[in-house]
Protein backbone atom coordinates (compact mmCIF):
# COMPACT_ATOMS: atom_id res chain seq x y z
CA UNK A 1 0.00 0.00 0.00
CA UNK A 2 0.99 3.58 -0.36
CA UNK A 3 1.91 5.90 2.58
CA UNK A 4 0.60 9.47 1.74
CA UNK A 5 1.89 12.17 3.61
CA UNK A 6 0.31 15.81 3.36
CA UNK A 7 2.37 17.98 5.51
CA UNK A 8 0.39 21.23 6.18
CA UNK A 9 1.27 24.21 8.26
CA UNK A 10 -1.10 23.08 11.20
CA UNK A 11 -1.15 19.23 10.75
CA UNK A 12 0.78 16.47 9.03
CA UNK A 13 -1.75 13.81 7.73
CA UNK A 14 -0.60 10.34 7.32
CA UNK A 15 -2.97 7.84 5.01
CA UNK A 16 -2.80 4.20 3.90
CA UNK A 17 -4.29 4.24 0.56
CA UNK A 18 -5.05 1.01 -1.94
CA UNK A 19 -5.45 1.33 -5.61
CA UNK A 20 -7.61 4.65 -4.88
CA UNK A 21 -9.49 3.50 -1.62
CA UNK A 22 -7.65 5.53 1.57
CA UNK A 23 -7.98 2.42 4.10
CA UNK A 24 -7.18 4.62 6.90
CA UNK A 25 -5.72 8.29 8.06
CA UNK A 26 -4.25 10.30 10.96
CA UNK A 27 -2.88 13.33 11.79
CA UNK A 28 -0.49 14.65 14.17
CA UNK A 29 0.12 18.66 14.57
CA UNK A 30 3.21 20.25 12.54
CA UNK A 31 6.36 20.29 14.19
CA UNK A 32 9.21 20.73 11.75
CA UNK A 33 11.38 19.91 15.02
CA UNK A 34 10.15 16.57 14.92
CA UNK A 35 12.29 13.64 13.70
CA UNK A 36 11.89 10.71 11.51
CA UNK A 37 12.16 8.57 14.90
CA UNK A 38 9.32 10.27 16.75
CA UNK A 39 7.07 9.53 13.47
CA UNK A 40 8.33 6.33 13.31
CA UNK A 41 7.13 5.37 17.15
CA UNK A 42 3.76 7.04 16.73
CA UNK A 43 2.74 5.48 13.70
CA UNK A 44 3.63 1.89 14.24
CA UNK A 45 1.72 1.86 16.77
CA UNK A 46 -1.83 3.52 15.03
CA UNK A 47 -0.53 1.03 11.95
CA UNK A 48 -0.46 -1.67 14.87
CA UNK A 49 -4.38 -0.45 16.02
CA UNK A 50 -5.73 -0.62 12.87
CA UNK A 51 -4.18 -4.24 12.00
CA UNK A 52 -1.63 -3.24 9.49
CA UNK A 53 1.67 -3.61 9.89
CA UNK A 54 5.14 -1.55 8.07
CA UNK A 55 5.30 -4.32 6.01
CA UNK A 56 2.22 -3.40 4.36
CA UNK A 57 3.69 -0.19 3.43
CA UNK A 58 5.01 -0.76 -0.18
CA UNK A 59 5.79 3.38 -1.22
CA UNK A 60 5.59 6.16 0.01
CA UNK A 61 4.76 10.23 -1.22
CA UNK A 62 5.43 13.38 0.44
CA UNK A 63 3.18 16.83 -0.32
CA UNK A 64 4.58 19.62 2.26
CA UNK A 65 4.27 23.10 2.52
CA UNK A 66 6.20 23.38 5.15
CA UNK A 67 9.82 22.31 3.70
CA UNK A 68 11.74 22.17 7.45
CA UNK A 69 9.36 18.20 7.77
CA UNK A 70 10.72 17.09 3.95
CA UNK A 71 13.62 15.95 5.35
CA UNK A 72 12.77 14.29 8.93
CA UNK A 73 9.58 12.60 6.93
CA UNK A 74 11.86 11.12 3.95
CA UNK A 75 13.70 9.72 6.75
CA UNK A 76 10.80 7.71 8.19
CA UNK A 77 10.25 6.53 4.97
CA UNK A 78 13.60 5.20 4.73
CA UNK A 79 14.48 3.81 7.98
CA UNK A 80 11.76 2.86 9.06
CA UNK A 81 9.67 1.25 5.62
CA UNK A 82 12.32 1.08 3.59
CA UNK A 83 11.16 3.26 0.67
CA UNK A 84 11.96 5.91 -1.47
CA UNK A 85 9.35 8.46 -0.82
CA UNK A 86 8.64 10.50 -3.42
CA UNK A 87 8.53 14.48 -3.07
CA UNK A 88 5.03 16.10 -4.57
CA UNK A 89 6.34 18.77 -7.77
CA UNK A 90 10.14 16.99 -7.49
CA UNK A 91 12.18 15.22 -9.68
CA UNK A 92 9.96 11.94 -11.03
CA UNK A 93 6.72 13.41 -9.06
CA UNK A 94 7.16 16.85 -11.24
CA UNK A 95 3.52 18.43 -12.17
CA UNK A 96 1.66 16.38 -14.70
CA UNK A 97 -0.48 19.73 -14.99
CA UNK A 98 0.15 23.05 -15.99
CA UNK A 99 0.47 26.16 -13.36
CA UNK A 100 -0.81 28.36 -15.50
CA UNK A 101 0.30 31.38 -13.53
CA UNK A 102 3.00 34.02 -12.98
CA UNK A 103 4.90 32.47 -10.62
CA UNK A 104 4.55 28.56 -10.42
CA UNK A 105 7.17 27.98 -8.28
CA UNK A 106 5.30 29.37 -5.63
CA UNK A 107 2.15 27.26 -5.79
CA UNK A 108 1.50 25.54 -2.82
CA UNK A 109 2.01 21.66 -3.19
CA UNK A 110 -1.58 20.99 -1.64
CA UNK A 111 -2.81 23.27 -4.30
CA UNK A 112 -1.50 21.49 -7.06
CA UNK A 113 -2.52 18.42 -5.64
CA UNK A 114 -6.02 19.54 -4.77
CA UNK A 115 -6.27 20.44 -9.03
CA UNK A 116 -5.11 17.37 -9.65
CA UNK A 117 -7.49 15.25 -7.97
CA UNK A 118 -10.47 17.33 -9.00
CA UNK A 119 -9.79 17.75 -12.24
CA UNK A 120 -10.04 13.72 -12.25
CA UNK A 121 -13.49 14.10 -10.76
CA UNK A 122 -15.31 17.10 -12.55
CA UNK A 123 -14.29 17.33 -15.94
CA UNK A 124 -14.67 21.38 -16.42
CA UNK A 125 -14.24 24.33 -14.61
CA UNK A 126 -14.04 24.00 -10.94
CA UNK A 127 -13.38 26.23 -7.91
CA UNK A 128 -11.63 24.57 -4.57
CA UNK A 129 -12.33 26.03 -1.92
CA UNK A 130 -9.87 24.47 1.15
CA UNK A 131 -10.41 25.00 4.88
CA UNK A 132 -6.96 25.14 6.52
CA UNK A 133 -4.54 27.47 8.40
CA UNK A 134 -5.90 29.74 5.51
CA UNK A 135 -8.26 29.20 2.97
CA UNK A 136 -7.76 28.89 -0.06
CA UNK A 137 -9.90 29.26 -3.51
CA UNK A 138 -8.21 27.57 -6.42
CA UNK A 139 -9.52 27.87 -10.22
CA UNK A 140 -8.84 24.64 -12.08
CA UNK A 141 -10.20 24.74 -15.76
CA UNK A 142 -11.96 22.29 -17.75
CA UNK A 143 -8.45 21.34 -19.17
CA UNK A 144 -7.20 20.36 -15.79
CA UNK A 145 -5.05 23.80 -15.64
CA UNK A 146 -4.71 25.35 -12.10
CA UNK A 147 -5.22 28.95 -12.85
CA UNK A 148 -4.90 31.07 -10.04
CA UNK A 149 -6.93 31.85 -7.03
CA UNK A 150 -7.49 33.84 -3.93
CA UNK A 151 -5.52 33.28 -0.20
CA UNK A 152 -7.54 34.29 2.69
CA UNK A 153 -7.03 34.19 6.38
CA UNK A 154 -8.14 31.01 7.61
CA UNK A 155 -11.09 30.78 10.08
CA UNK A 156 -9.33 29.55 13.16
CA UNK A 157 -6.27 31.84 12.61
CA UNK A 158 -9.47 34.92 12.17
CA UNK A 159 -10.43 33.96 15.52
CA UNK A 160 -7.10 34.23 16.86
CA UNK A 161 -6.28 37.34 15.62
CA UNK A 162 -9.08 38.73 17.20
CA UNK A 163 -9.02 37.16 20.83
CA UNK A 164 -5.65 37.98 20.32
CA UNK A 165 -5.60 41.40 19.99
CA UNK A 166 -8.93 42.53 21.84
CA UNK A 167 -7.77 42.04 25.93
CA UNK A 168 -11.38 41.47 26.63
CA UNK A 169 -12.96 38.84 24.30
CA UNK A 170 -12.94 35.43 25.33
CA UNK A 171 -11.73 32.51 23.44
CA UNK A 172 -14.60 30.68 21.98
CA UNK A 173 -15.58 27.43 19.79
CA UNK A 174 -16.42 27.56 16.36
CA UNK A 175 -19.48 25.90 15.86
CA UNK A 176 -22.73 26.34 13.95
CA UNK A 177 -25.11 29.27 15.66
CA UNK A 178 -28.10 27.78 17.04
CA UNK A 179 -29.81 30.23 14.72
CA UNK A 180 -29.55 32.52 11.51
CA UNK A 181 -29.99 35.67 13.43
CA UNK A 182 -27.45 38.27 12.81
CA UNK A 183 -28.26 40.06 16.23
CA UNK A 184 -26.06 38.70 19.10
CA UNK A 185 -27.24 39.48 22.56
CA UNK A 186 -23.39 38.35 24.51
CA UNK A 187 -20.52 39.13 23.54
CA UNK A 188 -20.05 35.28 22.73
CA UNK A 189 -23.14 35.00 20.40
CA UNK A 190 -21.77 38.48 18.37
CA UNK A 191 -18.67 37.20 18.08
CA UNK A 192 -19.96 33.25 16.97
CA UNK A 193 -22.02 35.79 14.44
CA UNK A 194 -18.80 38.00 13.26
CA UNK A 195 -16.48 35.10 12.60
CA UNK A 196 -19.40 32.25 11.14
CA UNK A 197 -21.83 34.23 9.20
CA UNK A 198 -19.17 36.68 8.26
CA UNK A 199 -16.81 33.89 6.59
CA UNK A 200 -20.19 32.72 4.72
CA UNK A 201 -20.69 35.85 3.63
CA UNK A 202 -17.02 36.44 2.54
CA UNK A 203 -17.53 33.01 0.35
CA UNK A 204 -20.31 33.71 -0.98
CA UNK A 205 -19.26 36.49 -1.92
CA UNK A 206 -16.19 35.86 -3.74
CA UNK A 207 -17.12 32.78 -5.21
CA UNK A 208 -19.90 34.85 -6.63
CA UNK A 209 -17.07 37.43 -8.22
CA UNK A 210 -15.14 34.48 -9.24
CA UNK A 211 -17.90 32.57 -11.58
CA UNK A 212 -18.44 36.34 -12.83
CA UNK A 213 -15.36 36.47 -14.19
CA UNK A 214 -14.71 32.92 -15.35
CA UNK A 215 -17.96 33.31 -17.36
CA UNK A 216 -18.76 29.59 -17.96
CA UNK A 217 -20.55 26.87 -15.97
CA UNK A 218 -18.64 26.05 -12.76
CA UNK A 219 -18.75 23.90 -9.49
CA UNK A 220 -17.48 24.56 -6.33
CA UNK A 221 -15.68 22.00 -4.55
CA UNK A 222 -15.40 22.05 -0.65
CA UNK A 223 -12.16 19.84 0.72
CA UNK A 224 -10.69 20.52 4.33
CA UNK A 225 -11.07 19.77 7.73
CA UNK A 226 -13.68 22.41 8.86
CA UNK A 227 -15.64 22.03 5.17
CA UNK A 228 -18.46 20.08 6.87
CA UNK A 229 -18.70 23.29 8.82
CA UNK A 230 -19.91 25.08 6.55
CA UNK A 231 -22.06 22.78 4.63
CA UNK A 232 -25.39 22.91 5.79
CA UNK A 233 -25.98 26.27 6.43
CA UNK A 234 -24.96 27.46 2.43
CA UNK A 235 -26.40 25.79 -0.63
CA UNK A 236 -22.25 27.20 -2.07
CA UNK A 237 -20.88 23.81 -2.89
CA UNK A 238 -21.80 21.22 -5.20
CA UNK A 239 -19.56 18.95 -3.09
CA UNK A 240 -17.77 18.19 -0.20
CA UNK A 241 -14.46 15.86 -0.43
CA UNK A 242 -12.25 16.16 2.38
CA UNK A 243 -9.46 13.99 1.14
CA UNK A 244 -8.85 15.96 -2.12
CA UNK A 245 -5.36 16.45 -1.07
CA UNK A 246 -4.83 12.70 -0.45
CA UNK A 247 -6.52 11.48 -3.39
CA UNK A 248 -4.26 14.03 -5.19
CA UNK A 249 -1.49 12.06 -4.20
CA UNK A 250 -2.03 8.90 -5.07
CA UNK A 251 -3.23 10.01 -8.32
CA UNK A 252 0.13 11.34 -8.66
CA UNK A 253 2.26 8.31 -7.80
CA UNK A 254 -0.25 6.25 -9.62
CA UNK A 255 1.13 8.69 -12.51
CA UNK A 256 4.84 7.93 -11.95
CA UNK A 257 4.57 4.46 -11.58
CA UNK A 258 2.95 3.83 -14.52
CA UNK A 259 5.24 6.79 -16.32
Amino acid sequence: MLLAIDAGNTNVVFALVAGREIKTRWRIATDPRRTGDEYAVWLHQLLELEGYSKADVTAAIIGTVVPRATHNLEVLASKYFGVEALIAGEGRAAWPIALDVDEPQNVGADRALNAIAVHDKCPGDVIVIDFGTATTFDIVDYNGAYKGGIIAPGINLSLDALVNAAAKLPRIAIEVPADESVIGRTTDSQMLIGIYWGYVAMMEGLVERLKSEIGRPVRVIATGGLATLFDKQTDLFDAVEPDLTIQGLSLLHQKVASA
